[in-house]
C-alpha cells in the first residue's frame, strides 16, 4: 500500500451538486447513485461538501419537526447551500494514499475531493478504500 496513490483508486467521475440545489434533489441524487456524499461544486470549483448526515441533520432538527408534507416542502425550498460544509479536506492525485486514510481518520471524514489544478478531479471515499484492501488481499478470514 505504500506505493499505492489516490490517482489509483479515486472514483474519476463524481457526482457533483450546485450550491442551489434544493436538498430534496441532493438527496434524491444520492439515493439513485447509492453515494453519501456529494461534492459542491460551481462549474469545476470546489465550494463545499454535502454529505446524508447533513441531510438528516435537518430531517432531525426540532425546527423542523412537522408532517411530511411540510417536510417535502421545506426540502424544496432548502438549498445545498444552507447545509453544505464549507473547509473542506482535499487531496491531489498524486497523494499517497496511505496520506490520504490518515486525512480522512484525522478528520473523521468519508470522502476526500480530488483536486488538480485547482479544480475537482474526482473523489476518494471509503468504499474506494475498502475495494483497495480488497483487492490487495489485505483483509484476514478465518472461516471454520
Amino acid at each position: 500500500m505504500e506505493k499505492e496513490y489516490v490517482r489509483d483508486w479515486m472514483t474519476p467521475a463524481a457526482v457533483t451538486v450546485h450550491p442551489d440545489t434544493s436538498l430534496s434533489e441532493a438527496y434524491q441524487l444520492m439515493q439513485t447513485h447509492h453515494i453519501r456524499r456529494l461534492p459542491v461544486t460551481e462549474g469545476e470549483w470546489l465550494v463545499g461538501m454535502v454529505t446524508i448526515k447533513d441531510l438528516w441533520t435537518i430531517f432531525a432538527s426540532p425546527e423542523t419537526q412537522c408532517n411530511i408534507f411540510e417536510m417535502a416542502a421545506r426540502l424544496d425550498r432548502l438549498t445545498v447551500m444552507h447545509v453544505m460544509a464549507h473547509d473542506v479536506v482535499t487531496v491531489t492525485p498524486d497523494t499517497p494514499i496511505k496520506v490520504a486514510c490518515e486525512l480522512m481518520l484525522k478528520h473523521q471524514v468519508g470522502g476526500l475531493p480530488v483536486m488538480a489544478g485547482g479544480r475537482l478531479a474526482g473523489i476518494l471515499t471509503e468504499s474506494d478504500i475498502f475495494r483497495l484492501v480488497a483487492q490487495h488481499g489485505l483483509v484476514y478470514s478465518n472461516h471454520v
